[in-house]
């Protein structure tokens, strides 16, 4: 579905990682583990097509992404550090709003549901702008819940959430692997529900320059 050919990039004359080369496959899910400041968010934003500042290949479903980023998009949900949430809107309407940028539509009583279920219950109306931060990343989360796109690149998605929030969101990700889906993340949740599903990505592994390492390919699979 998803695959990167020695992928490399820099940030401020260090590499934060170097040859890289990963193929993602639906059905399965890839974590990208690492220190802050290891790249984890820059490797996703590539990933997402949201950062051009690269070396190698991005590579979508056998075709370069530059080449059908349209598509491509269209494919994926991306939930970033930010959650993308406009604050002049309510959740329902934000829902709706960001949905339809992926040409996904939902009859209303799904999103309602969808807050529910993020206990955001009563404040479907409520402008966002009067919502905390955390309150914005499940405005998000509800539209996760919702989008059937074959592809999710999540940063840190179980930030901020508590026991009962974890167990959801780690049996949403279930379903979606399960419909062969699949999702490309960074987190350091131990994900027991997909133990069967997960490969991980050591991103330190791949931090020294080509010229360093001296080889073609790393073997940082975890």
């Amino acid at each position: 579905m998803l695959e990167v050919a020695k992928l490399g990039c820099e940030r401020d004359d260090r590499v934060l990682f170097s040859n890289l080369s990963i193929q993602l496959f639906p059905g399965e899910l890839l974590q990208i583990e690492g220190c802050n400041g290891a790249g984890k968010t820059t490797l996703l934003r590539v990933l997402a097509g949201l950062c051009g500042d690269y070396r190698g290949q991005v590579i979508w479903q056998g075709q370069k992404l530059s080449s059908v980023y349209a598509d491509f998009r269209l494919s994926t949900f991306y939930f970033g550090h930010k959650p993308a949430v406009k604050t002049e809107l309510t959740p329902i309407e934000n829902i709706l709003w960001r949905s339809n940028l992926r040409n996904e539509r939902y009859p209303e009583p799904w999103v309602v549901s969808a807050l529910e279920q993020v206990n955001l219950a009563g404040y479907e109306e409520v402008p966002c702008g009067q919502l905390s931060a955390g309150q914005h990343r499940r405005v998000a989360l509800a539209d996760l819940s919702l989008s059937t796109v074959p592809l999710w690149i999540l940063d840190e998605p179980f930030t901020a959430i508590d026991v009962d929030g974890v167990a959801w969101l780690e049996q949403l990700l279930v379903r979606h692997i399960e419909k062969n889906g699949a999702v490309v993340m960074t987190s350091h949740q131990s994900l027991s529900k997909l133990s069967d599903r997960v490969r991980k990505l050591r991103l330190e592994a791949y931090a020294t320059s080509d010229e360093e390492t001296g080889h073609e390919e790393s073997g940082a699979w975890l």
